[in-house]
C-alpha cells in the first residue's frame, strides 16, 4: 500500500469520508457522466462481492445498458485515468482485476482541496477582522506602516490571527497599545516557540507565579498579600 493509498484508508477509518459520499459529492465536478458513473457503483459493488473483473456481459445483466456501451464506457474511464486494469498473483495464479483507486485518490484530491479552500477563506476573513480590531483599539484607521507590520507579523513570522489579537490584548491590559509593544510580545513568543494562545497563557501565567513567588521570597514579612501582576510587561527588561 502507497502513501496515497494510506491517506485514503485513514480517513475512511476516522469515520471523516465514505467512498459512496465522496463519489457522489465529486463526481460532478470530475466531468464523470451519470451513466459512467452507475458503471463505477456496479463495479465496486462486484469488488464488494469478490468478483474483481467482472465482464461487460455481467455488468449488463444489471445495467440498462449494452455489453458494448459498458465496454466503452470502461475503455473512456481507463483513458481518463479513472480506472485501471491491473495484474495480481495469489499462490502463484495470475490473475487481472478492475482497479478503482485512481478514481478514489482523485476524489480524495477534490475533498482535500475543497477543505483547503475553505481554511483559507476561514483565514481571509480572520485576517479583515483582525485589522478591524486593532483600528478598534487604537481609536483610528492603522497608517500604511502599521498595516504592513501586521502583514508582516501574518505572511513572514507565520503568526495566526488568534495569536495576534491575544497579543494586542495583552497590550491592551497593559495600557501599552503600540506597535513596539505589540512586537515585543510576538518577538518573544516566538523565540520561546509559543504559537497558540493556550501556549501564551501558560507563558503569561508562569512568568506572574514566578514573579510572585519571587516577591514573597525576597519580602517575607510582608503581612499583606502580594498583589498579582495583572499582566506580564513585555518591555520590562527594555524600560
Amino acid at each position: 500500500m502507497n502513501e496515497q493509498q494510506k491517506r485514503l484508508q485513514t480517513w475512511i477509518e476516522r469515520g471523516n469520508v465514505t467512498i459512496s459520499q465522496l463519489f457522489f459529492q465529486y463526481y460532478k465536478e470530475l466531468m464523470i457522466a451519470d451513466n459512467d458513473a452507475m458503471l463505477i457503483m456496479h463495479l465496486q459493488a462486484f469488488h464488494d462481492e469478490g468478483e474483481l473483473f467482472p465482464t461487460p456481459n455481467r455488468i449488463a445483466e444489471r445495467m440498462h445498458l449494452s455489453a458494448d456501451a459498458i465496454s466503452a464506457a470502461m475503455q473512456r474511464l481507463m483513458q481518463n485515468g479513472y480506472i485501471e486494469i491491473v495484474q495480481n498473483i495469489t499462490d502463484g495464479v495470475l490473475y487481472e482485476q478492475i482497479n478503482l483507486m485512481p478514481l478514489w485518490m482523485r476524489l480524495l484530491d477534490c475533498a482535500t482541496n475543497e477543505k483547503q479552500q475553505v481554511q483559507e477563506q476561514q483565514i481571509e476573513i480572520e485576517e479583515g477582522e483582525l485589522f478591524r480590531l486593532f483600528e478598534q483599539e487604537f481609536g483610528r484607521l492603522l497608517s500604511p506602516m502599521e498595516a504592513e507590520t501586521v502583514a508582516m507579523w501574518l505572511d513572514q513570522d507565520h503568526h495566526t490571527p488568534a495569536l495576534i489579537r491575544k497579543a494586542l490584548m495583552e497590550a491592551v491590559l497593559a495600557q501599552k497599545v503600540t506597535m513596539r509593544y505589540i512586537d515585543r510580545i510576538l518577538f518573544d513568543w516566538k523565540k520561546n516557540n509559543i504559537k497558540t494562545v493556550e501556549e501564551a497563557d501558560r507563558y503569561a501565567q508562569n512568568f506572574r507565579d514566578h514573579n510572585l513567588k519571587k516577591q514573597l521570597q525576597q519580602q517575607p514579612e510582608l503581612t499583606q498579600p502580594v498583589k498579582r501582576a495583572p499582566f506580564y510587561n513585555w518591555l520590562e527588561e527594555e524600560e
